[in-house]
């Protein structure tokens, strides 16, 4: 055997696993993109043909080879199966070996000079041993990502279930990762003479090589800010005191009263285009269109997994109903008594955690060259991080709401769903503040080159597209992106280098 191949035998048998593993999850991405938005059990009933309900054996259910071995059909009835489904197995079989080859496998080969290397975020350095949790937030997170865009772009709405899902493991993993290391560690400590960079002195190896003042795989407010810390869960604490609010009925939901419009509004709508007696058959065709329940939402007609049934009937999935409602700036104003617990509590938890540090170990001290008062001392690292988990959920889903607020207040239409609140706070999770901030407003570039090519190829790409999948492919580009971005705004800002980020 070669001896590069042996080399690179420990490397490949992982990555192979890694991409395996990414198939499966596009399997099991297929199911939750199909049952989902019909309101059905995602584990049972197993996989069958919807056409004469023969169950598919294991070797059949193999993401991408069984739908290969079935050559696309049934093999009892010859009905067809969507190629959507070894499509979608493929394409996250493909992002979870590419993450992990790009992150661990092509700088430890070529290097961090390298075009490629230089993708992986400076912590990947330490090695998969020592940040594989960061990396599996981020793989649930992707995974979560393409259900999410082909839900979205189907229906116009987004599972609640598949932000939650990343958010959640980012939470655990995020901060048991760290209370592990601090417990091992200790503190990372700054390295001398090189400002923003980290070292852990009972652990030579590992250096955090990120932005200055960071210390972990996502941006946090570093080891002395405390307010941070006390801002992520006063504002968490307050998300669910203002849950709990609408839950006893306290407040009341937006768009509440949508459901009733819109029984009211189709009827009247009938009655309108059914006044005149002499309206031609066009006219009384779209009478009927309009009279009648939104159309129904295209799901795979002839899959091996599912019955075909028509999507569940949901005020969401008429994108132009929601446009039409009247009251949309009235809703706006349920929003902000929403927001007003987390916003205040997050303030509060601010003010009460500088007076616990003060009390607990000193007085802080004023620092005459920038200004700031520094804590009189460091806060855990696990601290650190659950900080940056919970204000990277509430920054980033606060950005998106306020423009989605704001838009509404100036239009007088709803400007963007909650759906995309959730999605880029599940990312703000996961990634920390900064990312999502930055896919939020690539976003909108994404959209218009959308628009074009939907230009160029009318008919097939002419469905107005919701905004979740701008959402969800911009922070890909990010993630993947991250030198490009760092360049762009270093000279946006007239710096001499890319700007640094965590």
């Amino acid at each position: 055997m070669p001896e590069w191949l042996i080399y690179m035998l420990p490397w490949l048998s992982v990555l192979v696993f890694v991409t395996a593993v990414g198939a499966c999850i596009g399997s099991l991405v297929n199911v939750l993109v199909y049952r989902l938005p019909l309101g059905l059990d995602v584990i049972v009933p197993t996989s069958r043909c919807p056409k004469c309900d023969h169950k598919l054996t294991w070797r059949e259910n193999i993401p991408i080879f069984g739908w290969l071995l079935l050559r696309g059909k049934c093999r009892f009835c010859k009905a067809k199966i969507s190629p959507e489904y070894p499509i979608v197995e493929t394409v996250v079989a493909l992002l979870f070996g590419g993450i992990w080859a790009l992150w661990y496998v092509i700088p430890d080969q070529l290097g961090r000079d390298t075009v490629l290397g230089s993708i992986a975020p400076e912590w990947a350095l330490n090695g998969a041993a020592m940040t594989w949790p960061a990396t599996v937030v981020l793989l649930v997170l992707v995974g979560c990502l393409v259900a999410m865009t082909i839900i979205d772009a189907r229906t116009s709405t987004i599972r609640l279930e598949l932000t939650w899902v990343p958010a959640g493991v980012a939470l655990v993993l995020h901060t048991a990762h760290a209370w592990w290391f601090y417990h091992k560690y200790g503190n990372p400590a700054m390295m001398p003479g090189l400002e923003g960079a980290w070292i852990v002195p009972n652990a030579p190896r590992m250096k955090w090589l990120t932005a200055p003042g960071e210390v972990w795989t996502l941006a946090t407010g570093g080891l002395a800010n405390w307010k941070f810390i006390g801002m992520g869960i006063g504002g968490t604490i307050g998300l669910g005191v203002s849950i709990l609010m609408l839950r006893f009925k306290l407040l009341t939901r937006s768009f509440s009263d949508f459901d009733e419009w819109y029984e009211q509004h189709h009827k009247e709508t009938k009655q309108l285009l059914n006044a005149s007696s002499d309206q031609p058959a066009e006219i009384q065709a779209d009478s009927d269109r309009l009279a009648s329940p939104d159309p129904v939402v295209p799901v795979p007609a002839e899959s091996a997994d599912e019955l075909p049934v028509a999507a569940e009937e949901t005020p969401e999935s008429g994108m132009d109903d929601w446009l039409q409602y009247p009251h949309a700036r009235r809703e706006m104003v349920k929003e902000l008594a929403f927001l007003c617990p987390p916003v205040m509590l997050a303030f509060l938890g601010s003010w009460l955690a500088t007076l616990f540090v003060s009390k607990q170990y000193g007085p802080w001290t004023h620092d005459s060259v920038s200004g700031q008062m520094i804590a009189p001392a460091n806060a855990p690292l696990w601290l650190v991080v659950l900080g940056g988990v919970l204000m990277g959920y509430l920054i980033a889903g606060g950005v998106v709401w306020a423009i989605r607020i704001g838009g509404t207040m100036a239009f007088g239409k709803e400007a963007m769903g909650l759906g995309d609140v959730h999605m880029m706070a599940a990312v703000g999770a996961c990634l920390g503040w900064i990312d999502p901030t930055l896919a939020f407003f690539l976003a909108a570039f994404v959209g218009v080159a959308y628009a074009i090519v939907a230009q160029v190829f009318r008919g097939k790409l002419s469905k107005a597209m919701p905004y979740g999948p701008f959402l969800a492919v911009a922070t890909m580009m990010v993630v993947l992106g991250k030198p490009l971005v760092e360049m762009g705004l270093g000279r946006l800002f007239g710096m001499d280098a890319p700007m640094n980020l965590p």
